[in-house]
């Protein structure tokens, strides 16, 4: 079985590398490929295989009455995931004293449209035991969840800042294979996407941060995880998953959450 996951791994890899053109400036190397690739084969399973089967509910929401002074977080997984994906930051956050909502996105395979009324649901919640707009922080297919959110429920005083992490914001060569609702939402540039693009403007678009990768192994073009007027950040040479757990992620939202 690890065998064959390294395997499917490794045609991912294959093709992110096929993407490129080969005289690309982003075109990551042999090297970091491979090494892109043993970090995804080593954390992956220990995501997919324990922390979201079997640990989801291990570190349950921080909402206190006590923890009014400070700003929240509420956190947004991606496709095929649940909050356990959250569990190293939920500890981290936790000991911290930060307030969070980690949501859990259901039906898996329905269409992002659906996702806003719980992505409401625990901005409020954050709101209402803090006092004020949350940060949200998502990954993958969550940024999109957000982005919906933003676009049917949300305004600029609804969240403080949005910080989104390998996230097909104009959609992923990988969704050619899907046809779950969501699955089609994500294909390249899709009408859904278009629309979504359409309900946003530029002052909201500063207000995000969008963390994206030359190696992601799941979107790609890689550059489809940027956004026009966001702050892009590029991680270089770290796979879709392990974008989540990237230090310089975790730094950049402990700083928005004592920001302003």
């Amino acid at each position: 079985m690890v065998g064959g996951y390294a395997a499917t791994l490794g045609l991912e890899f294959w093709l992110l590398g096929a993407s490129y053109a080969r005289d690309s400036e982003l075109r990551p190397s042999i090297g970091q490929l491979i090494s892109s690739w043993r970090q995804e084969v080593l954390l992956a399973p220990r995501v997919f295989l324990w922390q979201q089967p079997f640990r989801s509910g291990a570190v349950p929401d921080l909402l206190s009455a006590a923890l009014q002074v400070r700003r929240g977080v509420v956190f947004v997984h991606g496709f095929v995931c649940n909050r356990g994906l959250w569990n190293p930051w939920l500890r981290r956050f936790r000991a911290q004293g930060i307030p969070f909502v980690a949501v859990t996105l259901e039906p898996v395979f329905g269409s992002v449209d659906g996702y806003v009324d719980t992505v409401d649901a625990a901005v409020r919640s954050v709101e209402a035991a803090t006092g004020l707009a949350p940060i949200l922080v998502a990954h993958s297919m969550g940024g999109l969840a957000v982005r919906a959110w933003l676009a049917r429920r949300g305004g600029p005083e609804r969240f403080h800042h949005i910080v989104t992490i390998a996230s097909p914001h104009h959609g992923t060569w990988m969704a050619r294979y899907g046809s779950t609702a969501n699955g089609l939402e994500m294909r390249l540039d899709s009408p859904w996407l278009q629309a979504l693009v359409s309900a946003e403007s530029p002052a909201l678009r500063s207000r995000f941060t969008c963390f994206w990768g030359h190696c992601d192994n799941i979107v790609f073009p890689t550059a489809g995880a940027t956004l026009v007027g966001a702050d892009n950040r590029h991680l270089p040479a770290t796979p879709h998953v392990a974008m989540a757990f990237h230090p310089t992620v975790f730094d950049e939202v402990s700083r928005l959450v004592d920001s302003k």
